[in-house]
């Protein structure tokens, strides 16, 4: 339970607070389980402070300072994190359904299973943050920061993800199902097993990604920058990819039946064991392509 003498101090205002914390750096706020939702707490300086299970839904945090927080299984519903400072932060299960984060600074946070349904983070700095198994289905996430953040098992399902940079970000078995994700930079981005089925990735950057084994049946890849991305064993089929660049891909016994690849630059792009049945090729130059074994258009298998 919280301190009650650090909950009254709280009551006396932001100033008498930061007055206060001043006076005894060392202290730390002890404010579990507080009842604070609805709360006014703009610019607070809750720096280190134990936050675990408190109750802070809809409460305004607007710019607080909440570096190093405790606030694993907070409740922050609807929150107000505008431009908040949650760097390295222990949100281990937090719930933060349809709270605004927008420019929140998160970076090396600890997000495990917490829950980001419906969230705003348009423009946050998530880099190098733990998010394994959170659930970020329907967020808004454009133009924020992901890159080196550890995303394995991931919830995105059709989460909003223009222009977010993951590069060399772990999506291993993460699940971004129809998620949008436009002239992303996923660079060097491990995506081993997962799931991008109908996903959006027009432009996308993918340059030396992992893609292995990897869903992306109906995916959107047109003018995407797959050059030397690793798409062994990877589902393909129905997939957009008009215009991308695949040369030096690995693609050997990916699946890309009815894939649209016309004007894609193949250059030494390795189909080895392939199945390209049904894929359309025009204005493609296969010429220094590797097609051994491969399943062709027309359905004869090549030499």
């Amino acid at each position: 339970m919280a301190n009650e003498e650090h909950l009254s101090r709280l009551k006396w205002g932001n100033g008498a607070w930061r007055e206060w914390r001043a006076q005894d750096p060392q202290v730390v706020p002890d404010l579990r389980r507080a009842d604070l939702r609805n709360a006014d707490l703009e610019s607070i300086n809750f720096s280190g402070a134990d936050l675990e299970q408190a109750y802070l839904l809809a409460a305004c945090l607007v710019k607080a300072n909440l570096r190093q927080a405790k606030l694993c299984k907070a409740n922050l519903y609807e929150a107000d994190l505008t431009h908040a400072d949650l760097t390295e932060a222990e949100m281990v299960n937090a719930h933060l359904i349809g709270a605004t984060l927008t420019g929140a600074e998160l970076r090396g946070a600890n997000l495990r299973g917490a829950d980001l349904r419906e969230a705003i983070l348009i423009h946050a700095d998530l880099s190098l943050a733990d998010l394994i198994g959170t659930d970020l289905r329907h967020a808004n996430l454009t133009q924020a920061d992901l890159s080196d953040a550890n995303l394995t098992r991931t919830e995105f399902d059709r989460a909003r993800l223009m222009a977010v940079n993951f590069s060399g970000a772990n999506l291993s078995r993460a699940n971004l199902h129809q998620a949008e994700l436009m002239e992303v930079n996923l660079s060097r981005a491990s995506l081993y097993k997962t799931i991008l089925v109908h996903a959006k990735l027009v432009g996308a950057i993918l340059f030396a990604a992992t893609l292995i084994e990897a869903n992306l049946s109906g995916a959107d890849l047109s003018w995407a920058n797959l050059s030397r991305a690793n798409l062994s064993g990877a589902k393909l089929d129905r997939a957009k990819l008009r215009g991308a660049n695949l040369s030096r891909a690995d693609l050997r016994h990916a699946n890309l039946q009815g894939a649209n690849l016309q004007g894609a630059n193949l250059h030494r792009a390795n189909f080895a064991g392939a199945n390209l049945q049904n894929a359309d090729l025009f204005n493609t130059d296969l010429s220094t392509a590797n097609l051994q074994n491969a399943i062709m258009p027309d359905n004869v298998l090549h030499p």
